[in-house]
């Protein structure tokens, strides 16, 4: 029975992720704002990886009635943090605030926070050790996901601060 259930996680996970993407590119189009438009773009892409390799998983998973040994396991790591920083680094001014893009990201900071403890909860019911570093991997991706969210959230809130810490500027005067 604990292989149905965690099949049954796996089919919703494979759902979640198309919901986010879809969520993502729509918010990529509907931005005018070139950092929003390049994250949202990055985790959609992301999103999509994520979803072939779980259906990947899944397809096996059904045919052979159990987790699959030969498939590659691999994920990249998401890249998203860096985004907001390159993109903040190449503007000539900051762009204005729009509360469609704040509240995208509060949207998609829920999306990725859920999508974290999910994938943590599926790790944490296996125990096959491929399957806990498969399912590890997408929870820490995911984390990192929100992780770059909550920066951007800041930027799109409170600049000045934002600016501060990423810059690491000390009030010492040094």
């Amino acid at each position: 029975m604990k292989e149905k259930e965690n099949l049954n996680a796996l089919e919703v996970a494979l759902n979640n992720e198309m919901t986010e993407r879809e969520f993502y590119l729509k918010n990529a189009k509907r931005t005018k704002n070139p950092i929003g438009k390049a994250m949202f773009q990055q985790i959609a892409d992301e999103e999509l990886e994520h979803y072939e390799r779980l259906k990947e998983v899944h397809e096996r998973w059904e045919r052979n009635e159990k987790w699959p040994e030969t498939i590659p396991l691999k994920v990249k790591d998401t890249i998203v943090k860096g985004i907001l920083k390159d993109s903040v680094k190449n503007l000539d001014k900051t762009p204005e605030r729009d509360d469609d893009d704040l509240k995208a990201i509060q949207i998609a900071i829920d999306f990725e926070s859920k999508g974290t403890s999910h994938y943590a909860k599926l790790r944490d019911n296996v125990s096959d050790p491929k399957e806990k570093e498969f399912f590890n991997l997408l929870a820490r991706i995911e984390h990192g996901h929100y992780l770059s969210l909550k920066d951007a959230e800041e930027y799109l809130t409170d600049p000045a601060s934002w600016y501060t810490k990423t810059e690491h500027h000390g009030l010492d005067g040094a």
